[in-house]
């Protein structure tokens, strides 16, 4: 095939903003029906548009079999778009619609009458040719859209989401009209959509597209079983992702299991991404399975089940997070306020108290009650042990302001799980109401208050906390005390199957050396 479009470098933004398009470049060729795939903002519908010669690119190269058409207005290159809205003349009947374009190029009635018949029936439209937009479902209006497209007999056709506004079931219909159309005219169609199961089933060619730079370009089949990074395999379809090491020619360990697959261009010991989609992960009794593990959920998909299957358990510690709505006390004569909280410590850490600690631990802070400047905290008053039981702090500023809180000394708070190799440690935890609802990133914050933290118990090295649990609303919280969980990575796989099982039957995982593809790892 010919090339019939190409990009070369083309780079966009907008107000001197983060480039819409960054320094990007694209062959499409002649008959291909080409799917630009990616999220809102990826910079597929710009990347249309230049094409269209709506709108500019701050630099790089659009050419059009092999000529620079980056100046030529819109009506003098040779192509069409088909807008997400249709843009059709509601004054206008269907016939008039579509003869629209060959009207404004003066062409003669008789040939206007045939083209337009032939377009109509090209979208099984034929015998509209009187109707009213406005009397039009969603469906037929698009397809008119098309056939007003078409009729110009453009060489590329651009189509800028058109399916967007129609029901689920009309647009798996149009997708196979899309199709046939594409195959009976014999041009290249451009089409843009961040429906992943839409551009698999349309497409000859996918590009994905993220943050304005191309991630991949392939075949459907080539992107959904072997996508080049993490972006792709997640955006494309259901996953399963694992940490996966390379040890030998075609052989990678994950879950600690050494497994064949088909691996090239690895070293040894390379820690690598490793993919296995659903569809490709056989469910098989448990004896028989590469992997075991229990059905944690099943869902009815109309013509399949989903499962998540969950073959190993992560290490999780439950610490209690208690709230109070104190007010801070109030020294009217001195002008002053100050403030402290509950706190607790561990019996190892008592030893190693310091003033500077204490203040931090109980968040004590004292303040001008005009003007609100920071007053210093002059006395800290207290006597707690190395032994379990609740003491008293007293915080004072130089004004004679106090406020007097608690110390809660228990044994420090971990669970080791040998399962796992792992030990995981956190503290409960006091706060203020004002401090959850306050919070930007609550989950964060839980981890740093609770001084979270889980490590390796082979190596001592850091193993990160993947999930935060609790179940109130930090921005409509009260005072009380709630349950904060605080857990380790498990391992979890969805699996697509015809058979239903119900939840906590264990089951075998089995999947081939050619279901497993390893990339390369990227640190996100």
């Amino acid at each position: 095939m010919e090339k019939i479009i190409e990009f070369k470098n083309i780079t966009k933004s907008y107000d001197g903003e983060k480039p819409v398009l960054d320094n990007l470049s694209l062959d499409i060729y002649e008959n291909e029906f080409v799917t630009l795939l990616g999220p809102s903002g990826c910079g597929k519908t710009t990347l249309l548009r230049i094409l269209g010669g709506f709108i500019t690119a701050d630099s790089g190269e659009v050419l059009f079999e092999g000529k620079e058409i980056s100046k030529l207005p819109p009506y003098k290159r040779e192509v069409n778009t088909v807008f997400q809205s249709y843009a059709l003349f509601p004054h206008l009947n269907v016939f008039e619609n579509v003869a629209f374009g060959l009207r404004i190029k003066r062409e003669p009635q008789d040939v206007i009458v045939q083209k337009v018949k032939r377009m109509l029936k090209l979208v099984n439209l034929d015998g509209y040719e009187k109707r009213s937009i406005s009397g039009l479902s969603g469906g037929q209006q698009q397809r008119i859209a098309i056939a007003r497209a078409l009729v110009n007999e453009p060489k590329v056709l651009l189509l800028d989401e058109p399916l967007a506004a129609l029901d689920t079931k009309l647009r798996k219909e149009m997708q196979q009209e899309l199709i046939r159309i594409h195959e009976e005219v014999g041009i290249t169609f451009i089409f843009v959509t961040h429906d992943q199961e839409e551009a698999l089933t349309l497409s000859d060619k996918i590009v994905v597209m993220n943050d304005g730079v191309i991630q991949q370009v392939g075949a459907p089949e080539e992107i959904y079983e072997y996508p080049a990074n993490q972006f792709v395999a997640r955006f494309i379809g259901e996953t399963n992702m694992m940490d996966g090491v390379i040890v030998d020619d075609d052989v990678v360990m994950f879950e600690d299991k050494k497994f064949k697959c088909h691996a090239e261009g690895f070293e040894k010991g390379e820690s690598v991404d490793v993919v296995i989609r659903p569809s490709n992960i056989d469910v098989v009794p448990k004896e028989e399975g590469m992997l075991k593990g229990v059905v944690k959920s099943h869902i009815f998909k109309g013509i399949h089940h989903q499962l998540i299957v969950e073959t190993r358990v992560g290490t999780s510690i439950t610490v209690s997070l208690q709230l109070s709505d104190d007010r801070p006390v109030f020294n009217q004569q001195e002008g002053e306020k100050i403030s402290a909280s509950n706190f607790l410590l561990d019996i190892e850490d008592v030893e190693e108290l310091s003033d500077s600690t204490v203040i931090a631990l109980a968040c004590a802070e004292a303040w001008d009650s005009e003007t609100e400047e920071p007053i210093s905290i002059r006395d800290i008053e207290y006597d707690i042990k190395p032994e379990i039981g609740t003491y008293p702090v007293t915080f004072s500023t130089g004004g004679g302001t106090s406020i007097t809180v608690n110390a809660v000394v228990k044994q420090e708070n971990r669970v080791v799980s040998k399962a796992r190799g792992e030990e995981i440690y956190a503290m409960n935890i006091f706060k203020k109401v004002e401090d959850v609802r306050d919070s930007v990133a609550i989950d964060t914050d839980l981890m740093t208050w609770a001084n979270a933290s889980a490590w390796s118990l082979d190596d001592g090295e850091q193993v990160q906390i993947s999930e935060v649990k609790y179940d109130f609303d930090p921005e409509k919280i009260e005072a009380g005390t709630y349950d904060v969980t605080f857990c380790t990575k498990g391992y979890e796989y969805k699996v697509t199957t015809t058979r239903p099982y119900k939840e906590d039957t264990e089951v075998g995982l089995y999947f081939y050396p050619e279901d497993i593809h390893v990339m390369k790892k990227e640190y996100i």
